[in-house]
């Protein structure tokens, strides 16, 4: 009875031991994996492009000024004694409209890496840019850029008009938008007016009372989009300029719920790849995860160009004149990669 006793606690003290030897064999093989994995990110990735200064009528555009009130336009990009910040890029981020093609959302993005700040601008869609069509006609808005010229034309067009350059574009699918929000389950955003507007045309109703709401990724997007009611007034509290801070506030609920989820990264990385493009390589947007992960939402500020969003423009009702004054100081305190302020006549902001 006392050997069979001795026995067992020999076989059970064997069984222990070689439960903690598979234990360590596999501590040891995961450490090997996610130092591979650490030592392939840092050769994979790569230090994204800069590029050069705004490249001044790039398009097919008139002549400018196009009045004696207008700044001259410049014919060739600032000069060479400009320095760029260390590590700070800056991004057109855009989205079309489900219909004419046209940028229905347009804003720059400025990412200082070094010191962890980042500013984005809406532009407004309906601000004023002279534009030709590739069969000669003419256009006055800043989102028909998109439509005959796609990103890498209103990243030309964006820059001519703030003078910077755009370092890099980012282009969104509608669905990927309401993908991403679905993600992250959802945003809570505060909705500052009454909505009621229906297009069957395109299948969009969009009906929400005032106040703060949870919003899956179809009504994020409708809450977006909306401009006016049935009546096709425009509503007095909720101008375009409204309707870009909506979309800013937006993205910055997307973004927080992104960066406190990281474990979501392969659902990130399978929208982003299917709904998302980008001038961006793999290797390029992977030099932004590590900088990225530590980033603080505080440190994001946000504004939307001012200006009169009711001026017509050689026939063009609607359009939205950019303030130059008050838009200059907003380009140098939020997206500006310099190390010294732009200058108004570095810009191209046509006033009637």
């Amino acid at each position: 009875m006392c050997s069979m006793g001795k026995r067992v606690r020999k076989s059970s003290h064997s069984s222990v031991r070689s439960v903690g030897r598979g234990f360590y064999r596999l501590l040891v093989v995961l450490s090997a994996m996610i130092v591979a994995l650490f030592v392939a990110y840092k050769l994979i990735r790569r230090q994204p492009s800069f590029a050069d200064g705004p490249q001044y009528n790039a398009l097919p555009t008139p002549v400018m000024p196009v009045s004696s009130s207008a700044p001259p336009n410049p014919s060739a990009t600032p000069a060479p004694s400009l320095t760029r910040k260390e590590k700070t890029w800056t991004f057109l981020l855009a989205a079309s409209d489900a219909t004419s093609g046209n940028a229905d959302t347009i804003m720059v993005g400025m990412y200082d890496t070094v010191n962890q700040k980042a500013g984005l601008i809406s532009i407004p869609r309906d601000t004023i840019y002279e534009g030709i069509t590739p069969n000669g006609g003419h256009f006055y808005k800043i989102n028909s850029v998109y439509a005959y010229y796609g990103a890498e034309g209103l990243a030309q067009a964006v820059s001519e008009m703030l003078g910077i350059p755009i370092d890099h574009y980012v282009t969104v699918n509608i669905k990927g938008f309401k993908a991403l929000v679905n993600a992250v389950d959802g945003v809570d955003v505060n909705i500052p007016v009454y909505m009621d507007y229906d297009d069957p045309t395109q299948d969009l109703h969009i009906h929400y009372s005032a106040g703060m709401t949870h919003l899956n990724g179809q009504q994020a997007m409708e809450v977006a989009r909306f401009r006016h009611n049935n009546d096709g007034k425009p509503q007095v509290s909720y101008t375009d300029i409204q309707r870009t801070q909506m979309q800013q506030t937006i993205l910055k609920a997307i973004a927080k719920k992104v960066l406190s989820n990281p474990q979501k990264i392969g659902q990130y990385v399978e929208i982003f790849s299917q709904y998302v493009t980008t001038d961006l390589d793999l290797s390029e947007m992977l030099w932004f995860v590590e900088p990225a992960l530590g980033f603080d939402m505080e440190n994001l500020s946000n504004a939307t160009l001012p200006g009169d969003s009711a001026v017509t423009y050689k026939g063009w009702t609607w359009c939205h004149q950019l303030d130059r004054e008050e838009s200059l100081a907003l380009i140098n305190e939020m997206v500006n990669p310099y190390t010294t302020p732009v200058m108004l006549d570095m810009t191209n902001m046509p006033q009637k």
